[in-house]
C-alpha cells in the first residue's frame, strides 16, 4: 500500500499548495479534488453472445482491482435486437485508495505503452471533468494478450470538484496526465 499513498501524500504535499497560489483561494476547500474515476466498457455486441460480459467483468475486475458490475438496457430498441434489462456493457467506480493506484498505474505504466503515443486531447466537459477514451485493452498489464478473445475500448472518467475547466485542467495535469498541447496552455 506505500504505492497508493504516494500519490495521496503527493497530492497534500505538492499539488494542493500549487493549485492554491495558482488560483488564488482563500480556504484550502476550494482546491480541486478528484472524486473518482469512472471506467466503462459499452459492449454493444454482447446481445449475441452472454460470454462477452463475463469475459469483460473479469478484464477489467483484474485492471482495476475492483470487481465490475454489468449494465444493463433501459429500454427495447428493435433494430439494435435489444431488450430491456439485457447487459450491454460494464463498469466500475473507483474512489480513495484505489482510485489512485488506479491513475498512478494509468500514467506511469498503462499510456506510455500505447503505440504512437503523442499525448491525450485536453478538451473537458464545461465542469472540470475529464472523459478519456482508450481503443484496446491490452494496454494495461494485467491483461495477457495470448488469452484475449477481442479487443474492446473503454472510457475512463475522471470526475473532480473544479468548477471550471481551468481549474480541473491544471488538476490533472498536476496528477501527471500528459496532455498533447501542455506547452500550448502554460
Amino acid at each position: 500500500m506505500s504505492n497508493t499513498a504516494s500519490l495521496k501524500k503527493e497530492y497534500a504535499e505538492r499539488i494542493a499548495p500549487a493549485l492554491m497560489k495558482q488560483f488564488g483561494y482563500s480556504s484550502p476547500m476550494q482546491i480541486p479534488v478528484l472524486k473518482k474515476i469512472v471506467i466503462n466498457e459499452g459492449l454493444g455486441m454482447a446481445t449475441a453472445d452472454k460470454k462477452i460480459i463475463e469475459v469483460a467483468i473479469n478484464e477489467l475486475s483484474a485492471i482495476t482491482g475492483q470487481k465490475a458490475v454489468a449494465t444493463v438496457s433501459r429500454k427495447d430498441v428493435a433494430n439494435f435486437k435489444l431488450r430491456k434489462k439485457m447487459p450491454i456493457g460494464v463498469m466500475v467506480t473507483l474512489r480513495r485508495e484505489r482510485m489512485y493506484e488506479f491513475l498512478e498505474r494509468l500514467v506511469r505504466v498503462a499510456l506510455p505503452r500505447i503505440r504512437d503515443f503523442k499525448g491525450i486531447n485536453s478538451k473537458l466537459d464545461g465542469r472540470g471533468n475529464y472523459t478519456l477514451g482508450i481503443d484496446e485493452q491490452i494496454i494495461f498489464p494485467e491483461i495477457n494478450i495470448d488469452s484475449i478473445e477481442r479487443i474492446v475500448g473503454m472510457n475512463i472518467t475522471f470526475v473532480t470538484t473544479a468548477k471550471t475547466d481551468e481549474e480541473g485542467y491544471a488538476l490533472l495535469k498536476e496528477f501527471g496526465l500528459p496532455f498533447k498541447n501542455a506547452n500550448k496552455k502554460d
